[in-house]
């Protein structure tokens, strides 16, 4: 299932819809970790990795971590190839990704991030919060029904992503370095 709110209520309240006791979460966008706990106490069998690059976020969610054995919080670029292989390589399976970038700017942003990070990580749930992705999803209209029912887009999955993309070197010092 993929959720996508705005108001930061709705969002957590979500999350308490969402995430199982012994769930591992990813959350991108922890800030200085608010939501954060309300994840680590749900999940409180469970890990919480999360992430944030903002210099705001570093000495609160250190103290976080000190209070809540189970959250691991990395300073880093969530759009960068190195983020996402360093939490592949910390967890076995992704049960929800958390994604609140700014919460509503950058919905272009936001969704790279979504479809990027579910499509390697394949969560059962995913909970996106962005004003942006909300107003387009209402305003939009189509008679086409493409459907997933994980937290990942199914209907993408065997086209992956593209390995050529190139506005993905904006992102990634590592595709500039391998000359994609």
């Amino acid at each position: 299932m993929i959720k996508v709110v705005y108001d930061i209520k709705v969002y957590r309240e979500a999350l308490k819809d969402i995430i199982k006791s012994e769930d591992t979460v990813v959350e991108l966008g922890c800030h200085i970790g608010n939501s954060t706990k309300i994840i680590s106490k749900l999940a409180h069998e469970g890990k919480v990795i999360s992430i944030d690059n903002s210099p705001e976020s570093v000495e609160s969610m250190g103290a976080l971590i000190r209070d809540y054995n189970n959250v691991e919080f990395t300073k880093a670029d969530v759009r960068l190839h190195e983020t996402l292989e360093t939490v592949i390589r910390k967890i076995k399976t992704c049960n929800v990704l958390s994604v609140d970038l700014g919460g509503g700017y950058h919905p272009d942003t936001t969704f790279k991030v979504f479809f990027i990070w579910s499509s390697s990580l394949k969560p059962r749930d995913t909970i996106i919060r962005n004003r942006g992705l909300l107003d387009f999803i209402h305003s939009s209209k189509t008679e086409e029904t493409i459907k997933s029912s994980e937290g990942w887009l199914e209907s993408s999955a065997k086209d992956g992503v593209p390995p050529r993309l190139k506005e993905f070197t904006l992102w990634s010092s590592k595709l500039k370095k391998e000359g994609i």
